[in-house]
């Protein structure tokens, strides 16, 4: 409701970090994992319908549309340990595996009913491209984002090619659109022009509060600018 309420017109899903895998790690069943999963699209879903209702009864009516974005991170972001930052998965970095790992989450996911499916800070092409696949193997027909993040302007944080990544997603005819999250703001507007290059889809931009993930401490260390989360979280679309 706070990001509607400051002018958002996406909204995400509090499932970035929540997988399958994870919750019957801590003792879930495989079905209340999968109603975890499910429940984060429909309290999204729910804010939306309570934010339209309230305005519509104070005769403010929104004008623009608002959608709902379901979130999924990298597998990284399962292990927790800082490797959707590095994109280095060990033995586990191989495409079947990575696909194996997302396919009923993403078909759960989906299920819930978002307007959107956001793929966000993809640290590798490999994943890129698993994710790409599931969307034509589950036959996925919610419009898709891909973000990735970047370490020095040029390549993601594995150290595969920015280009060669948006080139990816722009190839999949059901990824509406392609970015960048979790990056220093001093690469972004380079990082946009890259894009640019590859591919005409609307280009998306998370502003980035300027904290860096410490993998062994597990913790966020907070060393530049944005404070105000409403500001670090807003998504940027870009069409020119």
């Amino acid at each position: 409701m706070d990001y509607l309420e400051a002018g958002a017109n996406i909204i995400i899903t509090a499932s970035y970090q929540a997988t399958i895998q994870g919750f019957e790690s801590k003792g879930f069943s495989k079905e209340q994992s999968e109603n975890l999963l499910t429940k984060s699209v429909q309290i999204a879903l729910e804010a939306r319908e309570m934010f339209l209702k309230e305005h519509l009864e104070k005769s403010t009516p929104i004008q623009h549309p608002i959608l709902v974005a379901a979130a999924l991170g990298s597998y990284g972001a399962y292990l927790a340990d800082g490797s959707e930052y590095s994109g280095d998965y060990g033995e586990a970095g191989t495409k079947e595996f990575l696909k194996d790992f997302h396919r009923r989450r993403l078909q759960v996911l989906a299920e819930a009913g978002p307007d959107l499916i956001a793929f966000e800070t993809i640290p590798n092409k490999l994943e890129a491209q698993a994710y790409v696949e599931l969307l034509e193997e589950c036959n996925i027909n919610i419009p898709s984002w891909l973000s990735f993040n970047s370490k020095d302007g040029v390549h993601v944080v594995s150290g595969d090619s920015l280009i060669e990544c948006a080139t990816i997603a722009d190839k999949c005819a059901k990824v509406g659109a392609v970015g960048i999250n979790c990056t220093p703001p001093r690469f972004i507007h380079g990082l946009i022009l890259s894009i640019r290059k590859v591919t005409d889809k609307p280009i998306l931009i998370y502003p980035n509060s300027g904290e860096r993930y410490d993998g062994e401490k597990k913790e966020w260390v907070f060393h530049v600018l944005c404070r105000n989360p409403l500001v670090c979280q807003m998504v940027i679309l870009f069409r020119t």
